[in-house]
């Protein structure tokens, strides 16, 4: 009995190392984004992808009211796989970082810079009493100084750079297949024909236009945009 209080008190202590050396509720908080539909992210000379799984739970559910893709800056976006309200949270502190980068140096703030400001916020309620992990994990694509960046982030407060990565449900099918198809000299184009067929390789079902996010940070312009719904079905057609 006394054993079974001892677990406990692992299990919900945040601030309690288990004996052997893990943070339960953040281990719990990883499987909240495990739960999560998936997000890809893919790294071009041209530019960083992001292709997210919008599917509705319902036919009555507006897709548009999906969040899944934001905007941080002109030159950053950014993805999500896990809890939409903590991926709110980081998005709005990510906007704020960027923001007083502006107004202190008159300059956007770096991919990289931007990302260490993310994941040390997210570090700290680790480590906090009464407060739990955010059980979310973010891509966070831009370019800086003309490279295309991207990142992504762990409930942990770790982060990584990769050159094509997935996050969410499905992420070892997913990371595999992008393993295998992966090439350094893709184009744009390119790289959002091989985050949908890494999307689709993750599903039983076939892939619909309007249940999926289509985001693009171009390396010339250094703007994100995300495609409209037109454009991103005449992706999954030719997929098809």
């Amino acid at each position: 009995m006394q054993g079974q209080n001892q677990q406990q008190a692992y299990d919900r202590g945040i601030t309690i190392f288990s004996p052997d050396g893990r943070l339960y509720q953040v281990e719990y908080a990883r499987e909240a984004v495990k739960r999560g539909t998936a997000s890809i992210g893919v790294r071009t000379p041209e530019g960083v992808v992001l292709v997210v799984d919008k599917r509705t739970r319902s036919p009555l559910l507006e897709g548009s009211s999906v969040e899944k893709l934001h905007k941080v800056d002109d030159h950053v976006g950014a993805a999500s796989a896990g809890h939409v309200a903590d991926a709110r949270q980081l998005i709005d502190f990510a906007r704020q970082q960027s923001q007083v980068e502006h107004v202190r140096y008159d300059e956007p703030i770096g991919v990289r810079t931007l990302t260490k400001n993310v994941t040390d916020h997210i570090q700290q309620y680790t480590q906090v009493g009464g407060a739990r992990p955010f059980g979310v994990a973010l891509l966070i694509a831009g370019v800086s100084d003309g490279e295309p960046r991207l990142f992504e982030t762990d409930p942990s407060g770790t982060s990584n750079e990769w050159k094509a990565v997935a996050i969410g449900s499905d992420r070892a099918a997913i990371q595999e297949y992008l393993e295998d198809e992966y090439e350094t000299d893709l184009t744009v184009e390119d790289g959002v024909k091989l985050a949908l067929r890494a999307l689709q390789e993750g599903r039983e079902d076939a892939l619909e236009g309007d249940g999926v996010g289509v985001a693009v940070v171009d390396a010339d312009t250094e703007t994100f945009r995300e495609l409209s719904t037109e454009e991103t079905e005449e992706y999954v057609a030719d997929l098809e």
